[in-house]
């Protein structure tokens, strides 16, 4: 078997663009992959064409050797955009891989430890920043079946936060906290807002209100501010989904404080090297929780990382909360249980989730589609959408 093309389709989802692959072979089989990244997804999909000649007449099921010659074979790293790439080619070949075996990705990794996984809410929020609706909108969420949501209350604050700015996010996790389902879990995006002293000071102001975690609560310039946060923190730390490289998390298990690894496996390169950061993390005694804002696909590749890895927490998901379209655009997603807010795994061969092309060619790339949590009233996520925050169509 040979690759023989790879087709990339840029897709804008409101208030944010994703971008996926499609590896095609010489046998008619075909296999999937993403490289969504913010505000990059034309420079990821250019580089995919800059790196496709390395894979074009090799063995897809060769998936290790051929992650390794797209790493390799430049003589500079392309950081975080280069590993994108090759998470996006990577998975797409374990998809031919299990398709090749009539087996399940997390099959070929050893198979099932669960059955399903808890999965925290993430894009629910498209609103005004007041604990009124905030409230309104977790309701929503509780509606779902989710047991579990994430959010950042600090509005735009950079460095340090002002004591009225920081009453009102306080606020806003109070009135979550009170009227909310006692049993409901509350995560922090700190979204490396703070410095060290400032993401101690509020954690501290936090702490009353029994949260979850506290994600990335410093600057991402200067790794190990994160390690004495984590022995401070009175909330439990997560981070790692800016990190690209598996050795950063062995510095970061190496430094203590954290014990939620935070993996993105398309910042990593895929599903290989997520097993490896799963590893670092299980001999440190630690565990991981995937990251994931982008799309279907990859809510798919982390969920057949859920189903096999020992040290699994928990899974962010946006897919509920996406446009209503974008259950078309896939053949599989998962479901909820409201019994217990977990995810249901994929049980199809290889990744367990196929593209429409042709929904997928129905939304086009939009170059204004994209998050940054530093412009005022970002939590609406209008994107280019109307001013009252609902999508275009």
């Amino acid at each position: 078997m040979r690759i023989t093309g790879i087709e990339t389709y840029a897709v804008g989802a409101g208030w944010k663009n994703w971008l996926f692959v499609k590896v095609l072979t010489d046998q008619g089989l075909h296999g999937i992959g993403e490289g969504t990244l913010n505000g990059f997804i034309r420079t990821t999909e250019a580089g995919v064409r800059e790196l496709e000649h390395l894979v074009i007449g090799e063995d897809p099921r060769r998936v290790r050797s051929l992650a390794k010659r797209l790493l390799d074979s430049v003589s500079l790293d392309g950081g975080h955009i280069h590993r994108t790439v090759i998470a996006a080619i990577e998975v797409a070949c374990w998809d031919i891989l299990g398709k090749s075996l009539g087996a399940p990705i997390h099959q070929l990794l050893g198979g099932r430890m669960r059955d399903s996984v808890l999965g925290y809410a993430n894009g629910w929020y498209r609103t005004e920043r007041t604990p009124e609706a905030f409230l309104a909108a977790a309701r929503t969420v509780i509606d779902k079946g989710f047991k579990a949501f994430k959010l950042d209350p600090f509005g735009t604050a950079q460095g340090f936060i002002a004591e009225p700015e920081l009453d009102l996010a306080y606020d806003i996790l109070r009135t979550l906290r009170e009227e909310l389902p006692a049993d409901t879990l509350i995560l922090i995006d700190v979204h490396a807002r703070f410095t060290e002293a400032e993401a101690i000071r509020t954690a501290r102001r936090m702490a009353p209100l029994n949260l979850y975690w506290w994600e990335e609560p410093t600057t991402r310039d200067r790794q190990e501010t994160v390690h004495p946060v984590g022995r401070a923190s009175p909330i439990p730390v997560a981070t790692g989904e800016m990190y690209d490289t598996v050795g950063q998390f062995f510095t970061l298990a190496e430094g203590g404080g954290v014990n939620i690894f935070q993996p993105e496996p398309m910042s990593l390169g895929g599903i290989a090297n997520t097993l490896a950061v799963a590893d670092v993390a299980l001999a440190h005694g630690s565990y991981i929780a995937p990251h994931q804002s982008g799309g279907p696909v990859a809510t798919a590749v982390c969920l057949q990382l859920a189903a096999c890895v020992p040290n699994f927490l928990i899974q962010e998901h946006f897919d509920a909360f996406n446009e209503p379209w974008t259950h078309d655009l896939v053949t599989w997603r998962p479901t909820i249980n409201p019994e217990n807010g977990h995810l249901s795994l994929p049980d199809a061969p290889g990744l367990g989730i196929d593209l429409n092309v042709e929904v997928a060619k129905a939304h086009p790339y939009d170059p204004k589609a994209y998050l940054n949590i530093f412009a005022e009233g970002w939590e609406k996520r209008l994107g280019t959408g109307r001013e009252d925050g609902t999508a275009l169509p």
